[in-house]
């Protein structure tokens, strides 16, 4: 049994009779109590792990990674001991992203996923030019207004402000300069989901993550914007154990 006391890692409803494991990682300036829900949903029969980043919450006074490669090599670490049960990937929008390249690193160990559920993020070879991060507080604030995934009262409290945006910050550079790195496809499944009015993805750069796999790919459309996800947790969630029952299933 890893270490529950990893600062990497948080277990909300420890489950230590399932078979397999869910890992979950956060968006930019996200922590690992947005996935507070899915754990929730499917302890239980699946444990879920949610990946907390430095430089928030419980981990606020700690400087945050701002570069993809460098952070999901901290993560791959930090999740190498859970890999005695298999394991299943959530990331939505910069964490799919990252999830995307732990898993990379976690083939390399030879782990395979058993799948990996990518949510509003562009496939890993589909860029686009972005500079949230360069911009000042104001501009930063009105990016998170524009997507709507933080309360509006809270971008008024200047005392909030104070403590998330620095993070936020920092992980906005690390997605915005992250650069895809050819290499094989993963092995693992792979469902694309995205928000029908996602301003950062279109259907096309999400249906572009089945370039990244050599397993079954598939693409799935939501009502909502770029946090369409925290509208569709139930739904979400059946994805994932319906997907889970099936490869038990076929073992």
């Amino acid at each position: 049994m890893a270490s529950t006391g990893s600062a990497w890692i948080r277990r909300f409803h420890p489950a230590p009779d399932a078979d397999t494991r869910l890992v979950c990682f956060p968006h930019a300036g996200g922590s690992a109590t947005f996935y507070f829900p899915f754990s929730a949903a499917v302890s239980p029969a699946v444990e879920v792990l949610a990946v907390q980043y430095p430089g928030r919450q419980d981990r606020l006074r700690e400087p945050c990674v701002t570069d993809i490669p460098t952070l999901a090599d901290l993560v791959t670490e930090a999740l190498l001991p859970w890999a005695d049960r298999p394991l299943t990937f959530l990331g939505h929008s910069m964490g799919a992203t990252l999830a995307f390249e732990v898993a990379r690193r976690l083939e390399a160990r030879g782990v395979v996923l058993l799948g990996l559920f990518a949510s509003g993020r562009r496939a890993p070879s589909r860029q686009r030019e972005e500079s949230v991060h360069v911009r000042d507080d104001q501009g930063l604030v009105e990016e998170l207004r524009r997507l709507s995934g933080t309360h509006t009262e809270l971008l008024d409290d200047e005392a909030v402000l104070a403590m998330v945006l620095p993070a936020m910050r920092g992980d906005y550079r690390a997605i915005e300069t992250y650069r895809y790195q050819p290499g094989p496809p993963l092995n693992c499944p792979v469902l694309a989901l995205t928000g029908d009015d996602d301003p950062l993805v279109d259907v096309a750069e999400a249906r572009a993550w089945a370039q990244h796999t050599v397993a079954p790919f598939r693409l799935r459309v939501l009502p909502g914007g770029h946090f369409f996800l925290s509208e569709h947790i139930e739904t979400v969630a059946l994805e994932i154990t319906d997907h889970l029952d099936a490869v038990a299933q076929r073992r």
